[in-house]
């Protein structure tokens, strides 16, 4: 009885090792041709240019809407392909070349949000790539603009100046540098910091900052040296510490001069 159990076995054992063979009809026959795909390609080509068309002319339309009724500066904005506040949603469209299927608009009341439809080909201008606008009563209020340290934001015309750039991308490279510091990345830190002076040469507590990190980072001289120009420019004989921020520049001011007394023992 055993015996032809096991040779029962043995035959579903290889039969389930056998190649399991699929029978398809084939694409192609000896002797079939391949059908010309030119009217197909041509057709396609006629319906992308058919499209981008309506594009263009979507863009057009927005543009000639925009420039109808804006103030001289708005215009000059949308000439320039520059978002600007006070501009419209239409105004917007124009100065950013795009149409409404860019963006993502929510309504709330007096209050509007656009945001980009899809991240991965967000509308920009030509300061940047835009992240959010914010419209009160139809007018753009504040905007952002997505950027390598973080997002910017434009809530006022001096925010949209050169300086005003300056000024917020320098912030955010402090607030980077702080953040690798808490990590204990004091390389990474330094790299932040150095291009933020550069932005602000003359703001004393970039340089404390950069002697901080040069202080751990055991390199006493030019430690030293950042400690003294923090001091320099704060010209200590103007501050008085009132009110909280001077009292912490004070705190600042203490521990630089204690730290050059114990670098300059060694």
């Amino acid at each position: 009885m055993k015996a032809p159990i096991l040779l029962l076995s043995g035959v579903l054992l290889l039969a389930a090792c056998a190649p399991k063979r699929i029978h398809e009809e084939p694409v192609l026959r000896n002797g079939d041709r391949v059908q010309p795909a030119d009217e197909v390609v041509e057709a396609a080509r006629v319906q992308t240019a058919r499209d981008n068309n309506e594009l263009v002319k979507a863009r057009d339309d927005a543009a000639a809407q925009a420039l109808a009724t804006c103030a001289p500066s708005v215009c000059s904005a949308i000439a320039r392909g520059e978002v600007a506040l006070g501009m419209t949603e239409a105004q917007v469209l124009a100065a950013t070349r795009t149409t409404d299927g860019a963006w993502s608009v929510r309504d709330a009341g007096a209050t509007s949000v656009m945001v980009p439809a899809s991240f991965t080909s967000a509308p920009r201008d030509v300061v940047g790539e835009l992240a959010m606008l914010q419209l009160s009563n139809g007018r753009v209020s504040s905007y952002s603009y997505r950027e390598a340290q973080g997002v910017r934001v434009v809530a006022n015309a001096s925010d949209a100046t050169t300086a005003g750039r300056a000024d917020a991308l320098a912030d955010m490279l402090l607030r980077e540098g702080d953040d690798l510091v808490a990590r204990g990345d004091f390389n990474g830190a330094l790299n932040r910091y150095d291009r933020a002076q550069v932005l602000r040469m003359n703001d004393p507590v970039v340089d404390y900052r950069i002697a901080t990190v040069l202080d751990k980072q055991l390199r006493p001289i030019e430690a030293q040296i950042r400690y003294r120009l923090f001091l320099h420019k704060l010209e200590l004989e103007k501050i008085g510490a009132v009110g909280a921020a001077n009292a912490q520049l004070a705190a600042a001011i203490a521990h630089a001069k204690e730290r050059l007394i114990i670098l300059e023992k060694r």
